[in-house]
């Protein structure tokens, strides 16, 4: 049975997508779910984060790699024949080179962080994400409860060619201080987080499903 491919895209840089890409994996992995990372951006910090993680652990316990954007399809392919998730970071970018991740994909994501400025930046990804005949997936990453910003970024996005993921990642150092470690949030011990990135997984396994 070949497995899913999702690709965490998004034009801005600091949306969010190694974060995204990273915390999926981890939970997935978890799980018992067998995960390759794929990464085509050439600033490499998945593949930090990975060396990283080996380092600490010991075992990363997920697959490791790297294309640039036109060998995605190649890698892709194969990959899918030997894990359950294949994961795609992809360069903060949206031109031709997008394409072969976007056609490869079950599942396309995209962060948005709030504020207006990185919903603008959506734009230029779900007309590229439609032109291939993929459905796109906004995430809202970064959010601050009860915040009018973050309400009104929610609502324009809702207004998007796009849908929109119920699940949303909160504004939380945590994220960012286990990135630099080698971990996923959920790996640092606090319930909130858990709870968060369980159902921003399930969310993203449940789209796969259907």
């Amino acid at each position: 049975m070949s497995g899913k491919v999702v690709s965490v895209v998004q034009q801005k840089g600091g949306s969010g997508k190694t974060t995204l890409a990273v915390n999926l994996a981890v939970t997935c992995a978890r799980r018992g779910m067998s995960v390759a990372l794929l990464d085509t951006d050439p600033q490499g910090s998945l593949g930090r984060w990975f060396m990283t993680r080996r380092e600490r652990l010991g075992e990363a316990g997920m697959d490791f790699t790297t294309s640039s954007a036109w060998g995605v399809s190649y890698e892709c392919e194969k990959l899918k024949r030997e894990v359950d998730l294949v994961i795609v970071d992809t360069p903060p970018k949206v031109d031709a080179d997008l394409r072969p991740a976007l056609r490869e994909s079950d599942l396309v994501l995209v962060p948005v962080a709030s504020s207006h400025v990185d919903l603008w930046a959506t734009e230029g990804v779900l007309d590229l994400a439609a032109r291939e005949g993929r459905q796109a997936w906004l995430v809202l990453n970064r959010t601050r409860a009860g915040t009018r910003v973050g309400e009104d970024v929610a609502r324009a996005a809702a207004e998007l060619t796009a849908g929109v993921a119920a699940a949303r990642l909160a504004n939380r150092v945590v994220y960012a201080e286990t990135l630099g470690q080698g971990l996923g949030a959920a790996e640092a011990g606090q319930k909130a987080v858990r709870v968060e990135v369980d159902a921003f997984t399930d969310e993203v396994l449940g789209l796969l499903a259907d």
